[in-house]
């Protein structure tokens, strides 16, 4: 199935299946984007798509940075429309709890400064015109450009009309929802 990709910054990535039965497709980071714990950030991806009527595409977190990290997407899946036409984002979590190392000014120096990537690892090195203060959220992660944030899956739609009704069909199960059959076998 064609889907129409636009370029909006020079640097996107047209989505790409990284396996041959792979059902989802790489979403890749545009820009450097910093998550402090307990922040959503809006993940830019450079381009718009134009995907078929009656398809949507999902946005869902990829497992290896939701088994490495405190990052996820934050309103998984995500949906973006056949008739929307703007920059496709993620919206990532850090679901991280907030907790700070405060260093002293003497002991303070770069590498005493670390923020964590999307595999899991760490790095010493700061982006260009970050703020580094004495007060040093543990946790906090950076999105580089480039990074393999999430994935997209194109899905068929299916529209339903809605009937007001006095009753419903009664079933076995009824009104029992939010784990009323237990978690035991």
């Amino acid at each position: 199935m064609n889907v129409k990709f636009k370029r909006l910054h020079p640097d996107a990535k047209i989505p790409q299946y990284a396996t041959e039965m792979a059902a989802g497709f790489d979403l890749v980071a545009v820009d450097d984007v910093i998550i402090a714990p307990g922040e959503t950030a809006k993940v830019p991806l450079g381009f718009a798509v134009q995907i078929p009527p009656g398809y949507e595409i999902q946005i869902r977190p990829r497992s290896g940075v939701s088994a490495k990290t405190k990052l996820r997407v934050a309103n998984s899946p995500g949906t973006v429309d056949a008739d929307y036409r703007g920059e496709v984002a993620v919206l990532i979590d850090n679901i991280s709890q907030k907790s700070y190392e405060i260093i002293d000014d003497e002991v303070y120096a770069e590498a005493t400064f670390c923020l964590s990537l999307v595999d899991g690892k760490s790095t010493l090195i700061v982006p260009e015109g970050y703020d580094t203060s004495n007060a040093i959220l543990k946790d906090t992660y950076w999105i580089r450009k480039g990074d393999r944030i999430a994935q997209g899956v194109l899905a068929a739609v299916s529209r339903a009309s809605f009937e007001d009704v006095a009753e419903l069909d009664d079933t076995g199960r009824g009104d029992g929802g939010f784990g009323h059959t237990g978690v035991s076998v």
